[in-house]
């Protein structure tokens, strides 16, 4: 591989503008004001019980405060066709929303007639209140209910609707503790013929010991080697680790490899302000060679 084929400076130019996560409750904007500009795309998650009218509330509080809210919307959570219509509705008019993040849900039993985001799509409702650009989720791992043939054919479905419907359909990944995962599964959309733009989800700097939480929450399986593998290096559970490998991984890879990657997503694990530190002290510039050697070693080009 060759310096030329490295997609190295434009992940680079990309990660300043990296997207993070806040809670419902809308107690982080004023620390998200501290470590995070104006103008940030700040996702509003949405974990079993929320009440949507929180999510409206936290949104409208951040563009006051001059981000761009995105909310989650958990298609299993939405106890009617009215709810969700409530939902778009108040998102427009109170936030100014224009783009979602569309996620099945984190309850085993759907509360009302959405029991995937296959019927949120079909509800009509995204289309009715304007909405601009639809985020979906995307397993590089893999899914715990379904393989990855039936995941793609779910991508192509939205990527379908998108061009019918004049949406912009992206895919924002789960994180993953290093980039082989990710180029494997970027490889697969482009086999496929699948060429939705790709927000690559990292998570943000924490403990071991919180990341392996997380991990075991979201069904991260594969790449918590390369998390015990640094558990290792570092000789204790105390010390913050953060996304650098990932990133250094996909920036050695190939320009074409990682060609469908629009943008990064922050999830703050540790903290907005050690998130915001991160984004702030990475390294934006090119990898040294040696850097170059270590990753290509390690396996985490362009497989």
């Amino acid at each position: 591989m060759t310096v030329s084929d490295q997609s190295s400076p434009r992940l680079a130019a990309l990660l300043p503008s990296a997207s993070v996560e806040i809670s419902s409750r809308g107690h982080q904007i004023a620390e998200l004001r501290d470590h995070f500009a104006a103008g940030t795309d700040v996702t509003i998650t949405f974990l079993p019980g929320d009440n949507y009218r929180h999510n409206i509330e936290t949104a409208a509080a951040l563009r006051r405060a001059g981000y761009n809210p995105v909310p989650h919307i958990a298609a299993r959570e939405m106890p009617s066709r009215e709810a969700l219509d409530d939902f778009l509705a108040r998102a427009r008019g109170e936030a100014d929303v224009s783009r979602i993040l569309l996620i099945a849900g984190d309850v085993a039993a759907a509360r009302g007639p959405f029991k995937s985001t296959r019927e949120v799509r079909a509800s009509g409702l995204l289309e009715a209140h304007a909405i601009a650009s639809v985020s979906i989720a995307g397993h590089p791992e893999g899914h715990p209910y379904f393989e990855l043939p039936d995941a793609l054919n779910g991508l192509k479905a939205w990527r379908d609707w998108g061009q019918q419907s004049g949406t912009r359909v992206d895919v924002v990944t789960q994180f993953c503790f290093e980039s082989t995962p990710i180029l494997q599964w970027l490889g697969a959309l482009d086999r496929a013929g699948i060429d939705l733009l790709v927000i690559v989800g990292l998570a943000g700097p924490a403990t071991p010991a919180t990341l392996t939480k997380f991990a075991l929450r979201c069904g991260i399986g594969n790449s918590m080697r390369a998390l015990r593998a640094q558990i290792g290096r570092f000789g204790r559970l105390l010390t913050d680790t953060g996304p650098d490998d990932v990133v250094r991984g996909l920036r050695c890879a190939s320009s074409a490899a990682t060609a469908p990657i629009a943008g990064f997503h922050l999830f703050p694990f540790g903290g907005l302000r050690k998130a915001g530190v991160w984004l702030r002290e990475c390294d934006h510039d090119s990898l040294r060679p040696a850097e170059r050697v270590a990753v290509s070693r390690a396996g985490l080009q362009n497989p």
